[in-house]
């Protein structure tokens, strides 16, 4: 295999193990991990309700999801990439055994889709765009949030 080659395919694995990582941390319930693979002013687009900035923003998202679902476990479905970029569709599933999103524990067990979107800058997540399907796991709890 030559340098050019050699130096490609590391790159990708790098890649790839980072993004890995960033939802290892969701089903390890381990917010620190995220130290290891975000890039220090990483955009996350949209920032959920109340989400500060940054790799520390993230953290209480991974730390409340992990409460409310103690089970949480995030499996990725499809991986496509190419040096900088990768695309992902995975699904998170767990048991809503805590308050999420100000809705009371109801028992169920619950599954969703994610979509999203990375860019990797020296192997590390730079920014990510993504989707949940945040309607279809109201309608498994069979509540939705309480609107303003």
């Amino acid at each position: 295999m030559n340098t050019i080659n050699s130096e490609l395919t590391e790159r990708l694995r790098t890649e790839r193990l980072a993004v890995e990582t960033l939802y290892r941390a969701f089903t390890d319930k381990n917010p620190a991990l995220v130290d290891t693979v975000l890039a220090p002013q990483w955009d996350d687009i949209p920032l959920a309700p109340g989400q500060g900035p940054g790799p520390e923003g993230i953290k209480p998202i991974i730390r409340g999801l992990g409460e409310a679902f103690p089970d949480v476990q995030i499996v990725i479905h499809d991986m496509i990439q190419e040096p900088g970029k990768i695309g992902v569709r995975a699904e998170i599933s767990g048991t809503h055994q805590g308050e999420f999103f100000g809705i009371a524990p109801t028992g169920k067990k619950v599954s969703f889709r994610l979509h999203e979107f990375h860019t990797l800058s020296d192997g590390l997540v730079a920014t990510t765009w993504h989707m949940e399907d945040w309607f279809g796991l109201f309608l498994q709890l069979g509540k939705f949030p309480a609107q303003p």
